[in-house]
């Protein structure tokens, strides 16, 4: 199992998850940040440190949001990884 960034990412792409996560797992998309299921470590640091409440465990994930299951698997192939915090798109960054 995995956790799974959601829909509230979309538009913020706050990054305080990403400097939690032991397995450097989330990539950056346009828009949101995902997470590589296969390097999850399904630790939990990075859903609680979500300001927007986007990050769920692969079973939890609210049944409007299901398609990001696959949509975060198939994102981390085609998105760069990122490790730094950033400043998010809700805060006028640019990235």
């Amino acid at each position: 199992m995995t956790f799974v960034v959601t829909e509230p990412c979309f538009g913020c792409k706050y990054t305080d998850c990403i400097v939690v996560c032991p397995a450097e797992c989330f990539h950056e998309g346009e828009q949101m940040l995902y997470i590589d299921p296969d390097d999850c470590l399904d630790c939990d640091a990075c859903r609680p440190e979500c300001p927007v409440d986007a990050i769920f465990y692969e079973d939890d994930v609210p049944p409007q949001w299901a398609q990001y299951i696959e949509l975060n698997a198939e994102m981390v192939a085609k998105c760069p990884s990122i490790t730094e915090r950033k400043t998010p798109l809700a805060d006028g960054g640019d990235n």
